[in-house]
C-alpha cells in the first residue's frame, strides 16, 4: 500500500513537471548560450519583473533573476524577498508569451542548495 502511494506521489510530480513544459511557448535547444537564448526571448527583463513582482502582491524586492532554460522551456526565473517574510518566491515566468509558469517559496536552506547545485553545474562546463 505504503509504495503504491509513493509510486502515485512520484507520478504526479513527474506530471505536473511536464504540464510546466507542455505550457510554456519557447523550447531553446539543448546546450544554447546566452546569447542564443537572449535573441529567443519575446519578453524583456523588465516586463517579466513587473509581472512577477505583481504576481506576490505584496511588497517586494528583486533578489535575484535570470533568463534560462529549465524543463525544457525559456524563462524567466525571479527571486522576490517580501517584505515581512522568510526566504524567497520564486517566480517563473514564460519568456515568449509572459505567463506565469510557477510561483514557490524557498526556504533560505533551499536557496543555498539551489545555489550550490549550480555553482556545482558551472564548474562542469
Amino acid at each position: 500500500m505504503r509504495n503504491h502511494l509513493i509510486v502515485g506521489m512520484l507520478a504526479a510530480l513527474l506530471m505536473s513537471s511536464a504540464a510546466s513544459a507542455a505550457d510554456c511557448s519557447i523550447r531553446p535547444a539543448k546546450g544554447s548560450t546566452d546569447a542564443q537564448l537572449t535573441s529567443l526571448a519575446k519578453v524583456t527583463q523588465a516586463d517579466a519583473e513587473k509581472l512577477a513582482l505583481a504576481r506576490v502582491k505584496s511588497p517586494a524586492t528583486v533578489a535575484g533573476a535570470e533568463l534560462e532554460a529549465e524543463h525544457g522551456c525559456l524563462l524567466w526565473s525571479f527571486d522576490l524577498a517580501v517584505t515581512g517574510k522568510r526566504g524567497i518566491e520564486e517566480v517563473q515566468i514564460d519568456a515568449g508569451n509572459g505567463k506565469v509558469l510557477s510561483v514557490k517559496h524557498e526556504s533560505a536552506k533551499h536557496e543555498a542548495a539551489e545555489a550550490a547545485q549550480e555553482a556545482a553545474e558551472a564548474k562542469k562546463h
